[in-house]
């Protein structure tokens, strides 16, 4: 690896870029996960820092549960008639109560699944 510098004043400063960088936002599960790697999979940790890919791997995290949040709220919709629009408009808070609880029932699957599995 070679190093260019550029001369500031008297001084000669590194030229460092980070290269393959994405730029999107990390949600609740990428931070969740970079937790956990920091607490329980330092090597992983390390070895993504030092590569540069640890912010891109926590971007990959957090769309791959956010895509799987919302795939399983859909299915849940689809195979529960209480989760209807018609129910909905019928008794909202009912409706309010059993949409948080399938929201509370997926994020526990997705931490499971996702965030806490040591091959991902």
């Amino acid at each position: 690896m070679k190093l260019t510098y550029t001369k500031v004043g008297d001084y000669l400063l590194p030229n460092l870029t980070s290269k393959n960088q994405n730029y999107k936002k990390i949600n609740k599960y990428g931070l969740l996960k970079l937790d956990y790697l920091k607490e329980n999979n330092k090597a992983l940790y390390t070895t993504l820092l030092m590569k540069n890919e640890l912010t891109n791997y926590l971007i990959s995290v957090s769309d791959e549960c956010e895509n799987r949040l919302n795939n399983l709220m859909e299915q849940f919709k689809k195979y529960d008639k209480l989760l209807s629009e018609k129910s909905k408009e019928i008794n909202q808070l009912e409706w309010t109560k059993l949409m948080n609880n399938y929201n509370n029932i997926a994020e526990e699957i997705i931490l499971n699944e996702l965030i806490y599995n040591k091959n991902v």
